[in-house]
């Protein structure tokens, strides 16, 4: 963010004693108010494109790696859909084919209702046309080149997700638009485009791995319809400059007060297999994990947190194993944390974290023929490492490593461990 401050000041001479009196400087003519706001603006105008750092920042930082981690997701994205089998396999809802558009509707009604935006009307809305033309033909190009079939069935038009771009394309129209009235405009915006990502898993019409390239694509052609526009009309029909943009990456900012909000994906897995008291022995494979966390830091770099997750995995070659909630050889995780969370500056941008905490998980039932998980509530500990890269004072990107351990789900009374280790987004308060 590239601020601009005009300052006035006066210098007043005095003569040494002795010193012939120095002849007074006459005062500057007042500027007229009509023309130092006329003044003010131009000096904005000026400067109210994005910097070419802040923009490339972008799209190699946050759009092209949301991409690049949808198609290596693609391996994985069996275990997200048995997560949301497990847990949530009959739910259905249309909210999300309104939520994608909510961020333009907004963007509208603030224009419409006269609050001064980036740009002025005929200037945003051909960004905005350049930008759902783009993503209509790479959406659209991508679904008919790759033919990924649907969780559900339905077709093959899965890879990428439609209403995740088009949610992520108005949360970044927006957040340009009118970010530079707070931050929290951007917060507000990219949280309802990420309910909709979360929403078309919830519905099982896309895999995990469609989502996050969505979301990249949506980051990508807007960024572009904005600079092809700035390209052609260079300053004309800016009103203010572009600050407060969530994606910011011009200035610099440091990570005083690193207490979050966020949510998490990733994959678990529990190492070596495990004998029950009958001599079965089961070996598990991986599966999905996903949750909120949160922390709040006291101190600069320890503070209280906690999270809540759902966990999944399932049992390679069980003999008859089934699960209580139907579902064949899958047993099911739900897990509440809460303790201690430290976070140490690495650099501007970069944070190392880590917490331990202790808590209970939830299990549901696994039957074998011979062997039984039957202990629903453990007592557990966890303890886990994080990488936190701050894309602007209120959003940062994390990668972590978590290893949770509780009594064994066996009866042969051995510690049970469950490593997993994902990704995860967090608002920064």
């Amino acid at each position: 963010m590239i601020l601009i401050c005009l300052c006035l000041s006066s210098f007043h001479v005095q003569a040494g004693e002795g010193a012939p009196e120095a002849a007074p400087v006459p005062e500057a003519a007042p500027v007229p108010e009509d023309n130092a706001d006329s003044l003010r603006r131009m000096r904005e105008r000026r400067f109210a494109g994005d910097p070419v750092g802040a923009r490339a920042f972008r799209m190699t930082c946050v759009g092209a790696p949301l991409v690049a981690a949808g198609l290596a997701f693609s391996y994985e994205d069996g275990h997200f859909r048995a997560l949301r089998n497990g847990f949530i396999p009959s739910f259905h809802s249309h909210v999300d084919d309104y939520l994608q558009y909510a961020p333009a509707a907004v963007m509208l009604g603030m224009k419409a209702g006269g609050v001064e935006s980036r740009s002025s009307w005929g200037r945003m809305l051909v960004s905005d046309s350049f930008s759902a033309v783009l993503l209509t033909g790479v959406v659209l190009g991508i679904k008919r080149t790759t033919h990924v079939v649907r969780p559900d069935g339905s077709n093959a038009m899965s890879f990428p997700s439609g209403h995740t771009a088009t949610a992520f394309m108005t949360a970044t129209m927006l957040t340009k638009e009118y970010g530079h009235l707070s931050p929290w405009v951007g917060v507000g915006a990219y949280t309802a485009a990420t309910a909709t990502g979360f929403m078309r898993l919830a519905n099982d019409r896309h895999w995990f791995s469609d989502v996050l390239a969505g979301a990249g694509f949506g980051i990508l052609v807007t960024e572009l319809g904005y600079l092809f526009t700035d390209l052609i009309f260079k300053e004309k029909g800016l009103i203010c400059k572009s600050a407060g943009d969530l994606w910011n990456g011009w200035e610099k900012v440091s990570f005083a007060g690193p207490s979050f909000i966020g949510t998490y994906f990733g994959v678990n897995f529990i190492p070596g297999s495990r004998r029950a008291s009958d001599g079965m022995r089961l070996r598990f494979r991986s599966g999905g994990t996903a949750g909120v966390e949160g922390a709040y830091f006291f101190l600069p770099y320890a503070g209280v947190g906690g999270r809540i997750g759902v966990s999944d995995m399932s049992a390679e070659n069980p003999f008859g194993l089934s699960s209580s909630s139907g579902t064949e050889e899958t047993l099911d995780l739900t897990s509440v944390y809460a303790g201690a969370y430290f976070s140490m500056p690495l650099a501007v941008r970069l944070a190392l974290g880590g917490n331990l905490s202790a808590g209970y998980v939830h299990t549901s039932v696994l039957n074998s023929s011979r062997s039984r998980i039957s202990r629903e509530d453990l007592p557990a500990f966890d303890a886990g490492i994080s990488l936190t890269f701050k894309t602007s004072a209120h959003f940062g990107l994390r990668v972590y490593a978590d290893c949770e351990m509780m009594p064994s789900l066996l009866s042969s009374g051995h510690l049970f461990v469950m490593l997993n280790c994902g990704g995860a987004v967090s608002i920064l308060l």
